[in-house]
């Protein structure tokens, strides 16, 4: 028998990677504060994304997920909001241009405040403290005062969070999202960019398009998908009191949604069956993510499966593949061979950042972007030898012009990493590497969609 779920039943589950607040009393006035707040998202949008989640299943859609890896109380700014959403829109624009397939946008924003961490201390210079966890929980200040979880932290995260949601909306739908604006979304760094010339290449295209398009009466006025988009959220839902102040009941259908996003996913270090993560997000309806790293268990994962989405939903459940550029070929293929041959619906996705991470000789945690390059392609690959969907896309990355990520045609190297390594946590791409990547991804999806072409047509000769 399945035990009873109610969003405290978490409660009673060993729960990892949680902070040790010192008063108990403060984190439940906290709670109940943010419970009386507002949604910060809809039910209906949750159920909205889901719809095209299960069209990213069959292969009818693509999703590209991406933002930073953890959002900063410092660095928050409508600037830094702005430039992450337009990389994601030049992505878009290039999947959708390049690939002809339809792309669900989901940003790692308004929301991604916590990161779940290898040790519980950090020791620098002989001075042992808790490790930083995100701004939501501590600061990233290496004292002893920062150091200290401190739930009032919950509430700017919520107050962030509501600020940028606003803002996303208001660039969704209010305009700024109008393909005829595809020239406006380049960075000026990333003009100067070997991706950004091929951007505009892209786009001048598109302007020819649109302008056919407009010439047999489509235009963003009597096509709504011209002028704006549909954007959704997500975030690692790793701090769960917060997570459960954020659950609701929907007035409409009954059942229970965790306002705080559209998605929300279940990391690698927190995926245990039994375990409170696990507990939590097998009751909310939301669209949900799962990481699978290289110590994924087949078995295991049916059983993961099963819990999260007994019902066999397609658009539930999105499996977010990071193994590593060396691990892909070797240990990927038999998770995919077993969740298929068991009929389960899931969205396959690729996050070819997390185990790509290396120690740089000048000492900052970097990511090749020749590495991220080669874990998306070892993925494709994976895919078109099973003859399987490749279904999207899982990225940390930001529209700032930072140096974290080694490589790319601008060719960082090293001993540039520290001109503008900003992140506080994991290095992320900038707007130039992203689309670097996108435009490979563009072909992939280009080259397997005319492969089945073929294979159809010879199908349909062979009759």
């Amino acid at each position: 028998m399945v035990e009873r779920w109610t969003p405290a039943s978490w409660r009673s589950k060993p729960a990892k990677q949680m902070p040790t607040y010192p008063d108990l009393t403060k984190v439940e006035a906290v709670e109940q504060r943010l419970a009386s707040y507002p949604p910060l998202v809809f039910a209906g949008e949750a159920r909205k994304l889901k719809s095209k989640l299960a069209d990213a299943a069959v292969g009818k859609a693509f999703l590209l997920q991406g933002g930073d890896c953890a959002e900063s109380f410092a660095e928050f700014h409508p600037n830094n909001i702005r430039d992450t959403f337009r990389v994601l829109l030049q992505m878009a624009v290039v999947l959708t241009f390049g690939a002809a397939i339809p792309v669900v946008k989901v940003g790692r924003m308004a929301g991604q405040f916590a990161k779940p961490r290898s040790a519980d201390m950090e020791d620098i210079d002989g001075v042992s403290l808790p490790s930083y966890r995100g701004d939501i929980i501590n600061g990233f200040d290496f004292n002893a005062d920062s150091r200290v979880p401190d739930p009032e932290r919950m509430m700017q995260a919520y107050t962030q969070a509501a600020a940028t949601l606003n803002l996303l909306r208001a660039f969704a739908q209010g305009g700024y999202a109008d393909l005829h604006k595809v020239h406006q979304w380049t960075l000026g760094f990333v003009e100067r960019s070997p991706a950004g010339a091929h951007f505009q290449e892209l786009a001048s295209r598109l302007d020819e398009t649109l302008a056919f398009m407009e010439a047999c009466g489509i235009t963003a006025e009597t096509t709504p998908q011209i002028r704006e988009t549909d954007f959704f959220t997500s975030h690692e839902a790793l701090l769960l009191p917060f997570e459960q102040a954020l659950t609701r009941v929907d007035s409409t259908t009954g059942d229970w949604y965790d306002v705080s996003a559209h998605m929300l996913w279940i990391g690698d270090r927190t995926r245990q069956p039994d375990g409170a993560h696990v507990e939590f997000l097998r009751g909310v309806k939301n669209p949900i993510g799962l990481k699978c790293g290289p110590t994924t268990d087949p078995d295991e994962l049916i059983r993961l499966i099963d819990i999260l989405n007994p019902q066999n939903e397609a658009g539930r459940l999105t499996l977010i593949v990071r193994m590593g550029s060396d691990k892909v070929a070797e240990k990927f293929p038999p998770l995919l061979r077993k969740v298929t041959s068991e009929g389960r619906a899931v969205v396959w996705s690729c996050d070819p950042m997390h185990g790509n991470t290396i120690k740089s000789t000048t000492g900052y945690k970097t990511r090749p972007v020749e590495r991220v390059l080669a874990e998306a392609r070892g993925f494709f690959e994976v895919h078109k030898a099973e003859g399987t969907h490749a279904g999207g896309v899982h990225f940390e990355l930001t529209g700032q012009d930072v140096t974290e990520c080694t490589g790319g045609a601008q060719a960082i190297t090293d001993h540039k990493l520290a001109q503008r390594y900003h992140t506080a946590c994991d290095p992320r791409l900038n707007a130039s590497q992203s689309l670097e990547l996108a435009f490979l991804l563009a072909d992939e999806l280009k080259r397997g969609r005319s492969e089945r072409d073929a294979q159809r047509r010879a199908a349909a000769a062979a009759e």
